[in-house]
């Protein structure tokens, strides 16, 4: 085997992990525009990488098999269990992701629909009309509430500490997850000690909700998630263990709560600096259509993905990758950013422009936003019909006044990539402008 690994900085790794971490995006575009669309980097967490945005090289790690390239030895399983999805490898994820896929597909998606849509107009009866407010604290209470019910399938005074308990949990993880976790315990006080408090917390609630689902009646009537975990059943016969259903239950609640979330401020921040396309999708909405508006939530996944990275680790003693060939135990992090931004794949790719998707559908290898490969993100298809459910639902019941402010800049909240200012909105209800002609109209009426 000869190596050959693609160019990349010389500067030690703290040095480039402090550049990694304080200019993560800018960083990268420099370092493509210095070594081209592959290089080399050595970061804490990471370790010895190869970063990649070439669209073949993508397609063919995507393809690769698990015992060659699979998932990384340092995960999100250190925040969200050594049995979740992220923590798995191999068999037994193929395993979990067969027992999970069901719920989120098919004719599920049809009755989480209505929940999405209840869910979005208690959140929006809230706001305020004609001031500015930042929209991300909202989407993120109605993609909990989501979830929470979509999972649990029930209100209750369990659910109500969730609500309470994830949404610091899911924060101060996303911040855990890229950085080194210590290597002599974690005192009380300290951020470990405090997450380790919360998950514990977290485990005694599910499993008291797993416990009163187990005894509860009509088991096989229900359809959220938690009652189909506890009667799925692997290729041998045997059930989920509570720790596994707890692991992956926590997996479903943050990565389908956060970024769904941040996707949705996103596209309030694209649609308020785009009045033409906001104005065709108001149209389209009121007409009962949804094409644009399926078109613009995949342009504002190319544009402002919230998350940048999806990765593999070499399993076997090397992997063949195009140019490259990779030793065993290096990383591979595919730039979602980088492929995104590629003018060859999307011509005039910096700018919003959702009719480049009407019509059509991405390249899932080109178009990245849930990762790809045996590893794609399950909960793709539920999240996509999520955001166009809030979507409509805004589009239909106010209006979103434009701005002529500048694009607000990526904030890293860990994991996830947000609007600095949350995605700044100001509206007015709709249902005030339908009624003044109405109102017009019998004024008329009555002078007559």
């Amino acid at each position: 085997m000869t190596v050959k690994l693609p160019p990349g900085p010389s500067a030690p790794r703290a040095f480039q992990g402090a550049y990694a971490l304080t200019m993560p995006l800018r960083g990268m575009r420099r370092l493509r525009d210095r070594y081209g669309d592959a290089f080399t980097v050595h970061v804490p967490v990471f370790g010895r990488a190869v970063v990649i945005s070439d669209p073949a090289e993508i397609k063919q790690l995507f393809m690769t098999g698990p015992e060659v390239a699979d998932n990384l030895e340092v995960n999100l399983g250190r925040v969200l269990g050594p049995r979740s999805f992220f923590a798995l490898s191999g068999d037994e994820h193929r395993q979990q992701r067969k027992l999970l896929v069901p719920p989120f597909h098919g004719r599920r998606l049809g009755a989480y629909e209505k929940i999405v849509e209840a869910e979005t107009l208690r959140e929006m009866a809230s706001w305020p009309e004609g001031r500015p407010f930042a929209t991300l604290p909202s989407m993120m209470r109605i993609t909990l509430n989501v979830i929470l019910r979509a999972v649990f399938g029930a209100e209750g005074a369990e659910l109500s500490r969730l609500r309470d308990l994830l949404p610091p949990f899911v924060t101060l993880g996303s911040r855990l997850a890229v950085v080194p976790m210590p290597k002599f315990g974690e005192a009380r006080w300290s951020p470990w000690g405090r997450f380790r408090a919360m998950r514990r917390e977290y485990d005694a609630i599910v499993e008291r909700l797993i416990v009163k689902a187990s005894h509860g009646e009509n088991l096989d009537e229900r359809d959220d998630v938690l009652a189909l975990m506890l009667q799925s059943r692997y290729d041998d016969g045997s059930a989920m263990s509570h720790g596994e259903i707890a692991d992956q239950l926590l997996t479903l609640l943050t990565a389908g709560h956060e970024t769904t979330a941040t996707t949705l401020a996103w596209a309030v921040e694209r649609l308020r600096r785009h009045p033409a396309v906001l104005r065709d999708l108001v149209e389209e909405t009121d007409a009962g259509g949804k094409e644009l508006r399926e078109a613009t939530i995949l342009e504002v996944q190319r544009t402002r993905p919230v998350i940048d990275l999806t990765s593999r680790q070499v399993k076997a003693d090397s992997l063949r990758l195009g140019r490259w060939t990779l030793p065993k135990g290096y990383a591979v992090l595919v730039s979602i950013a980088l492929i995104h931004d590629d003018e060859t794949l999307f011509p005039n790719a910096r700018a919003f422009d959702p009719s480049r998707f009407v019509g059509t559908r991405p390249d899932l290898y080109q178009w990245i936003p849930f990762g790809g490969g045996t590893r794609r993100c399950i909960g793709a298809a539920f999240a996509t019909m999520e955001l166009n459910v809030v979507l409509r639902t805004l589009l239909r019941e106010y209006t979103l006044i434009p701005t002529n402010e500048r694009d607000e800049r990526w904030h890293s909240r860990g994991i996830a990539y947000a609007p600095g200012k949350g995605g700044l909105a100001v509206v007015r209800r709709r249902t005030a402008e339908r009624a003044a002609p109405a109102q017009a109209t019998r004024t008329q009426e009555a002078v007559r």
